[in-house]
């Protein structure tokens, strides 16, 4: 069965203070299958205390999202530093009872510059995910060098076991979607174990359109997307990510992500 899931970053963000406690609130009222948990860099300091409310909850933690300076610290040659936040991750992920992990492998402003080394260290981390029993995924994400597709093609050919999550939102930004339904890169498509199912709007590499938008929101083609999906025969989960809490009071819309959950069930309907 194809699960929807919510990531709490959609609900929990700079505006509420990240603060996690609010999850006890927020999660008894969402419509989904279950969680994505998004690790932040300000909770290393307050592990014990988020593996307590995360058990504590009704709903399970599926995919767990690592934190998003593990790829940008080796982009730095900080790899030990790296190696260091992979370790505490992986382990918090088995605690909670996730079993994927989401990995930005290239990130933030150095973005995809020192990229030949990102994924030759891609090895270490993925040693430190089998370790813990877990499935570590590539994430699509944005570039300022070149574009993730590109990537994902040199991961394949440098690791024919790897997974790769595919974010609909990081694909249109780069206005690369299409690239998919060309059966010549059914290759890379085949590594596909996990969908962000995100929308938004803008041009080719618009970066002053860098929301991640509810499905219906923005510009993607999700008829199109959800044929291919089932064309496929893809098995595995969707997360939606789509910022779901006001930017100045950080109160989450409840209404609006379960409707958007009830969307992208009807997509997996369609």
């Amino acid at each position: 069965m194809n699960r929807v899931l919510v990531s709490t970053g959609a609900l929990i963000g700079r505006p509420n203070g990240r603060d996690f406690t609010l999850l006890k609130d927020i999660v008894p009222k969402l419509e989904c299958d279950g969680l994505e948990l998004l690790m932040y860099d300000s909770w290393y300091d307050k592990i014990g205390a988020l593996k307590s409310t995360v058990l504590s909850l009704d709903m399970p933690v599926v995919v767990f999202h690592l934190e998003k300076q593990i790829g940008e610290l080796i982009s730095y040659s900080k790899l030990d530093e790296a190696l260091e936040r992979m370790e505490i991750n992986c382990a918090l992920a088995r605690d909670i009872g996730a079993n994927k992990l989401v990995l930005h492998l290239w990130n933030g402003p150095i973005s995809d510059k020192n990229i030949d080394y990102n994924i030759k260290c891609f090895e270490y981390l993925d040693n430190i995910a089998k370790h813990y029993d877990l499935t570590l995924t590539v994430e699509n994400v944005v570039c300022n060098q070149r574009d993730p597709f590109y990537y994902l093609c040199l991961l394949c050919d440098a690791y024919p076991d790897i997974k790769f999550t595919f974010d609909t939102k990081m694909a249109d930004f780069h206005k690369q979607i299409d690239l998919i339904y060309d059966e010549n890169n059914r290759h890379v498509v085949d590594h596909f174990a996990h969908l962000h199912i995100n929308d938004r709007l803008g041009e080719y590499k618009d970066w002053q359109n860098l929301r991640v938008l509810h499905v219906g929101d923005g510009c993607v083609d999700f008829n199109k997307f959800f044929d291919f999906v089932k064309k496929i025969n893809y098995k595995g989960d969707f997360t939606t990510e789509a910022t779901s809490f006001d930017l100045q009071t950080g109160i989450v819309n409840i209404e609006k992500v379960n409707s958007t959950v009830r969307k992208i069930r009807e997509l997996i309907l369609y």
